[in-house]
C-alpha cells in the first residue's frame, strides 16, 4: 500500500487511523481538513481546496484522511486501497465530546485558526451521517474508485488486526 484513502463519519478514528498507517507504512499523511477550512472555520472557495489537496497529493506515497466527496477524483484514480471506518454511532459521539473537552488543540487535524468546538450542528451531523450523507460519500466513492481495493473496519479489533497483517516497509539505508 503506497497510497490509501481513509474515510468515514466524525469521531470514527480517520486521523487516529491515518497517522497509524503512516508510521507502519512509513508515508507521509494528509489530513483534509487543515486544507479546506479557513481560520474562523470559514468555508474555502473550491478550486483553491482542490488546488491545495492536488499539491498534498502530489508525491507517489500518502494516506489521506477525510471525506470530501469533490476530491475523489484526485485520490481514488491514484490510491490502491480505501479503509472505510465504521463504528456505532454512540462511540462517535462520545469521542468528539471527549475530545472536545479533553484534547483541545492537540489534534493533527485540527485546522489553523480554528479552535476545537462541539455544537448542535455537529451532533445532528454524527448523528444523521449514517442515514443522510454516508449514501452520498459512498456513491461517490463507488462512482470514482469502484475498482480500488476498500476495507470496511467495525471495531478497534478489526483495526489493530489490519495494521498487524500489513508488511513493514524496509529500513532506509
Amino acid at each position: 500500500m503506497k497510497r490509501v484513502v481513509v474515510l468515514g463519519c466524525s469521531g470514527s478514528g480517520k486521523t487516529t487511523l491515518a497517522l497509524r498507517l503512516g508510521q507502519r507504512l512509513g508515508l507521509p499523511v494528509v489530513c483534509l481538513d487543515p486544507l479546506y477550512w479557513r481560520p474562523g472555520w470559514r468555508v474555502p472557495d473550491t478550486a483553491g481546496f482542490l488546488s491545495r489537496v492536488a499539491d498534498a497529493l502530489s508525491g507517489d506515497a500518502w494516506v489521506s484522511e477525510g471525506n470530501y466527496s469533490q476530491t475523489f477524483p484526485l485520490r481514488l484514480p491514484r490510491a490502491d486501497a480505501v479503509i472505510i471506518l465504521q463504528c456505532p454511532r454512540w462511540l462517535r459521539l462520545w469521542r468528539v465530546l471527549r475530545r472536545s473537552i479533553f484534547e483541545r488543540g492537540n489534534r493533527a487535524d485540527l485546522p489553523l485558526g480554528c479552535p476545537e468546538h462541539v455544537d448542535w450542528e455537529l451532533l445532528k451531523f454524527i448523528w444523521r451521517f449514517d442515514r443522510d450523507t454516508w449514501p452520498r460519500i459512498d456513491a461517490a466513492r463507488i462512482e470514482t474508485g469502484a475498482a480500488v481495493p476498500t476495507y470496511w473496519l467495525r471495531s478497534r479489533r478489526e483495526i489493530s488486526d489490519f495494521l498487524a497483517a500489513l508488511p513493514t516497509p524496509p529500513l532506509s539505508t
